[in-house]
């Protein structure tokens, strides 16, 4: 009986993912071949602050897989191996190998898109310069590191301050380094929390030594041959390193003409994460991702979407219609800044505006633990953000935040999300209680008591 071949496209996560459920429902049935242009086999950028920290065993094992996690006689994972273009009609693709720089076509019965993003480079002179780096994968981490351990390197600048902006100006700031954070937004994390929590953050940064400059217009990298400052449209701010953290875009130029994509690049699906061409799947960051809270499709970069996409591919993939469309995710997150630990799930004020959602919120502040624990004893200060729709309360999204981490109940908020919970439902679901742990109600209950407008419990 002749294999089944299936080709993927990309070793991140999609492409991890999907050898593992080819494998486990299918065996030895098919032939499986992933291409990776890279040289290295699976960098884990989300892991690059602990490496960069010295938390990790080796930059090396900062990976998602080995090739030699997968021995089977029927798994082929070949690294520098560029696909550039699909032969639909023929059903093969095309695949460049940077070792001998030769082209060769691989027939494919099934083929999984899971391409990834690649960093933005701002459009401004100067980007060419000597140290102005971009922060993702292995060659630029192992880069990055060293700039750390440089003692000529004593001006940073880091360019986004969403999560791989902060990552990189905490590390650079622990290294000892004078730290300039910029965002063309209003405040730092603005795309993930609202200003109750982006508040106490931005002080945290700055308490910190951390220089945060919001509303930042740049306009060019300056030096001679190396970078020595930033020129916004308001003034100059030395800099030995740039860090560009400045968002992603789909690596998706390849298939113009061939897979049908959205005027931004990312990969067009339908419900069943088909593309236009039969046979042909496309998962993680360079689609978008069907949004449950927002009942539409949005860019969603994270390594859980694209796992779970790669899941529901493999499990319907010789289903002539599946039996069920795909069930859409939440879309949750966590990171530290310092001292602080927040988790956020779902929609929020301006996630909810871009996709056009109405939403109502509502901010919850108090101790962890009843009043009687004083907070030498760990009874600190947590915050917590509800969205919800204001007719039918169906939780929308929702974030926590605290000097201690609570961020496993990022989790149950993704859980109320996903399972579309209301507010009054949150409000008494029955968590446990333990004063060394909670209050009497859990800091969700009461958040969500609060969203009510019920009588504030108060002990």
């Amino acid at each position: 009986m002749e294999k089944t071949q299936v080709i993927i496209v990309g070793a991140s996560h999609g492409g991890h993912q999907s050898i593992l459920e080819l494998l486990s429902r299918y065996g030895e049935d098919v032939e499986i071949t992933l291409f990776e242009s890279g040289d290295y086999v699976s960098f884990m950028s989300c892991g690059m602050e602990l490496y960069l920290e010295d938390q990790v065993t080796d930059v090396n094992d900062v990976r998602n897989f080995r090739p030699e996690n997968f021995p089977q006689p029927n798994v082929h994972i070949l690294n520098n191996h560029e696909v550039t273009a699909i032969n639909a009609e023929k059903k093969t693709v095309t695949v460049k190998s940077a070792s001998d720089d030769q082209t060769k076509e691989f027939p494919y019965d099934k083929l999984i898109l899971s391409s990834g993003v690649t960093p933005n480079a701002l459009p401004v002179p100067g980007t060419d310069l000597e140290n102005v780096y971009l922060m993702r994968g292995y060659n630029w981490a192992t880069k990055i590191k060293t700039k750390l351990e440089d003692p000529s390197v004593k001006n940073v600048a880091v360019i986004g301050a969403g999560y791989i902006g902060i990552e990189a100006a905490e590390a650079f700031r622990k290294a000892g380094k004078e730290v300039t954070l910029l965002d063309v937004i209003d405040r730092p994390l603005g795309t993930y929390l609202d200003s109750e929590m982006t508040d106490i953050l931005a002080k945290h940064l700055s308490d910190n030594g951390i220089k945060v400059m919001t509303n930042a217009k740049i306009e060019a990298f300056t030096g001679d041959e190396k970078v020595e400052a930033i020129k916004t449209s308001d003034q100059e701010i030395p800099a030995d390193l740039v860090i560009q953290a400045a968002g992603v875009k789909a690596n998706t130029e390849w298939l113009k003409g061939t897979v049908d994509l959205d005027e931004r690049g990312w990969i067009q699906t339908n419900e069943y994460l088909q593309t236009n061409l039969p046979d042909v799947y496309a998962v993680g960051d360079a689609t978008l991702a069907y949004s449950i809270p927002a009942r539409k499709k949005m860019p969603i970069a994270l390594a859980t979407v694209a796992r779970r996409e790669a899941r529901y591919v493999v499990q319907h993939l010789f289903e002539k219609i599946p039996s069920k469309p795909f069930g859409g995710v939440v879309g949750s997150s966590a990171l530290s800044v310092f001292d602080y630990h927040f988790a956020a799930s779902g929609l929020n004020s301006f996630t909810a505006a871009k996709a056009g959602i109405e939403i109502r919120s509502a901010y919850y502040e108090d101790t962890l633990r009843p009043k009687y624990v004083p907070e030498k004893h760990g009874n600190t200060k947590v915050s917590i953000q509800l969205f919800f729709d204001p007719m039918t309360h169906q939780i929308l999204g929702g974030a926590v935040l605290s000097d201690y981490d609570i961020t496993a109940q990022g989790n149950v908020l993704a859980l109320a999300v996903q399972k579309k919970l209301t507010v009054e439902e949150l409000a008494e679901a029955d968590f446990f209680f333990q004063p060394g742990f909670d209050r009497q109600w859990s800091m969700l209950n009461l958040a969500a008591q609060q969203a009510l407008g019920e009588e504030p419990f108060v002990e």
